[in-house]
């Protein structure tokens, strides 16, 4: 009796330790988009648990008549298709500044953006993330107004 009371507590051990973690605690890369501004983006993502990380991202950009910095951070929800295939959604919110070159222009300065994140990504075998994600995001404070931008962009993450 004592051998398979040990036998099954081994099995539930194994069964517990030996499920797959989802998402990395840590990964640093690149998120390539663009989105009437703020283009190439330095990505952070913190994984929270199994399913669950934050992602926060620092984009910079200069085009003729203006410059740009943002600084967006998200919470994602992380689900496994198969194998290292996975999708994610999340919320979020972004803050940055604008300088336009143009002098009837009113849109310099502090902006707010709302934001939203949907996409799939591939874990591979070694530590590289790759991801493919649409970002809606919606002006609250000064440069977007109410316009509502779309962000596609591809990511690239090493994992640690």
């Amino acid at each position: 009796m004592k051998k398979i009371v040990l036998l099954a507590l081994c099995i539930f051990g194994f069964t517990l330790s030996s499920q797959a973690q989802t998402i990395a605690d840590h990964a640093l890369g690149l998120r390539l988009g663009d989105n009437n501004g703020v283009g190439t983006e330095i990505s952070y993502q913190h994984g929270l648990s199994e399913n669950n990380r934050l992602e926060f991202d620092l984009g910079w950009s200069s085009r003729g008549e203006y410059d740009a910095f943002r600084l967006t951070g998200l919470h994602h929800w992380v689900w496994n298709i198969e194998g290292g295939f996975n999708w994610y959604a999340g919320f979020g919110a972004g803050v940055g500044s604008v300088e336009v070159d143009d002098n009837d222009n009113d849109d310099d300065g502090l902006f707010v953006t709302a934001a939203g994140n949907i996409g799939i990504e591939y874990d591979f075998d070694f530590p590289l993330l790759i991801s493919l994600d649409f970002r809606p995001e919606i002006g609250l404070v000064n440069y977007y107004g109410d316009d509502l931008g779309f962000d596609v962009a591809l990511g690239l993450r090493y994992q640690f």
